[in-house]
């Protein structure tokens, strides 16, 4: 039996592409983005009692991903591009059904004249216009499992780079945005197989074109456009 999702929101956010977009969700807690709901689910009444929440789960679709179809096995950016595992042992967006799911802080609820309600989150993981399908509450007396296991993410261990910022470039980036920048570029945006310390990478952040070098464990910021 199949079924047709309707998205109920999408996600606005200052990732305008997916380069750089953190790998997982909750990595980069000073990312700022707002769920704004499509009518008819722009209703206030379906959002009472969600601020008595801290964290809420996102359903949403890996909507930029245009390769077809997909594969049992895919190569993780955890473990360098290098090795294959199979893809329900993975969070890859190359899957049977394209859904990505995000477990984000909200931080409030806020209704305004041109948008109504809608929610503003925080250490979201998804591109500016994502589609999202459903929101759930995070519920911690069962989803939260301090005794778990991570796989193959537990022998890999999360790397993260010193961020060289020169003061001048930092000074154009607005203040609100340079701790997310900073915790952005930290996470190393690169494709896991790419190390060439020469090579200027850009990436694309609340309007601004960031490039950057990275040589050894060590990301220098060269330009801001």
């Amino acid at each position: 039996m199949s079924h047709t999702l309707t998205p109920i929101a999408h996600i606005r956010s200052d990732f305008p592409s997916k380069f750089g977009i953190p790998r997982q969700s909750g990595l980069v807690d000073s990312l700022r983005a707002a769920v704004i709901f499509t009518p008819p689910y722009r209703n206030p009444d379906a959002l009472r009692s969600i601020e008595d929440f801290s964290h809420l789960w996102l359903i949403w679709h890996f909507s930029a991903c245009t390769e077809p179809g997909w594969s049992p096995t895919v190569r993780p950016p955890r473990l360098g591009g290098n090795r294959r595992v199979g893809v329900f042992a993975s969070r890859s967006p190359f899957r049977p059904n394209a859904l990505g799911l995000s477990c984000v802080r909200l931080i409030s609820v806020k209704t305004t004249p041109d948008i109504g309600a809608h929610l503003i989150v925080a250490g979201a993981d998804l591109m500016d216009g994502t589609p999202i399908f459903d929101i759930k509450p995070y519920l911690p007396y069962s989803d939260s499992h301090p005794e778990a296991t991570g796989g193959y993410t537990d022998a890999a261990p999360r790397r993260l780079l010193a961020v060289d910022f020169p003061p001048a470039l930092l000074a154009l980036v607005p203040e609100d945005r340079r701790e997310a920048l900073t915790g952005v570029l930290s996470n190393d945006p690169r494709p896991p197989y790419q190390h060439d310390p020469e090579r200027v990478y850009g990436l694309s952040f609340a309007g601004l074109d960031i490039q950057f070098t990275v040589e050894g464990e060590v990301l220098r910021v060269v330009s801001i456009n």
